[in-house]
């Protein structure tokens, strides 16, 4: 197996990737990038090897890269010119030799038609980039994680009802946990050159779905409305949260609406060898009903 190096292994994808692949992938040919050596420690703590280094650190980069063969790039979670950051993976990924790179992007019916193309359209360009570079690829299209959901409709949805502005916009959300391991089989594993993936949920699902689940687990009748975008981001506003994840959730209400995330593919399935975690069973497991 080539030597790996996986970058936002810190992260929660990128740590449960890591934790995937430590059963099959030799742990001696398996480096992660961390921000500093405390970061890096459960790491180092299992001999992974732990090389510091950030996106917007052209340097280190170039350094950590060092003997790489092949290079999975996780998207950065920092919004502030993040194709500047893949960027700069990407240069140095180039520069110091590496052979292929993996890229976890998003899976999305028209980049262009979409409400969220201001806030993800830069996953296309990184795409992009990285075919421009000459380096063999593999694309991870991820669709939404199910984990996102509760952060969307809130801890005491029971009492509140779904309150969320998508419509009935479907979305084939799939576990942060499945597309982990499909990704770990797709790494630890060859013939994926120039390839893009899609990985999803077997299903779509609106948010009058959601509430229908919740109310068959919990016994008790959750409704479902579906607010204007401008009285959601007033209700957000009126929490006190942040003005940059107002402005994420209002996009991200507006894509489901539009339908950005309603592909369903099989291949999520076909890499974990199951049938994926079913929003149903995600929702009885996140809310403990």
């Amino acid at each position: 197996m080539s030597q790996l190096l996986i970058t936002g292994a810190t992260g929660q994808l990128g740590s449960q990737i890591v934790s995937e692949l430590t059963a099959t992938y030799p742990v001696s040919q398996l480096s992660v990038l961390a921000r500093s050596a405390e970061k890096g420690l459960t790491f180092s703590e299992k001999g992974i090897t732990v090389k510091i280094g950030s996106y917007q650190d052209p340097s280190s980069l170039l350094e950590a890269m060092q003997g790489i063969d092949t290079l999975l790039l996780i998207s950065s979670s920092d919004f502030n010119d993040r194709i500047g950051q893949h960027k700069n993976v990407i240069d140095a990924a180039k520069a110091a030799g590496v052979q292929h790179i993996l890229y976890t992007g998003v899976t999305l019916k028209n980049i262009e038609n979409s409400p969220l193309k201001p806030l993800i359209g830069d996953h296309f360009e990184t795409e992009e980039y990285i075919k421009q570079s000459g380096l063999t690829y593999t694309f991870l299209r991820n669709s939404l994680y199910a984990d996102v959901v509760p952060m969307f409709i809130g801890a005491n949805v029971l009492e509140t009802g779904v309150f969320f502005p998508a419509g009935e916009g479907k979305v084939a959300f799939a576990t942060r946990n499945d597309l982990a391991k499909a990704i770990a089989k797709i790494v630890a594993s060859s013939g994926h050159e120039n390839k893009t993936y899609h990985l999803t949920g077997s299903q779509a699902h609106s948010f009058t779905e959601i509430a229908s689940y919740l109310s068959e687990l919990s016994g008790k009748e959750v409704p479902y409305i579906s607010p204007s975008s401008a009285d959601f981001e007033n209700a957000l506003k009126g929490f006190g949260l942040p003005e940059p994840i107002i402005t994420m959730s209002v996009l991200f209400a507006a894509g489901m609406k539009n339908n950005d995330f309603e592909e369903v593919d099989g291949s999520l399935k076909t890499f974990i060898g199951q049938e994926p975690t079913s929003l149903k069973a995600f929702l009885k497991e996140a809310y403990q009903l």
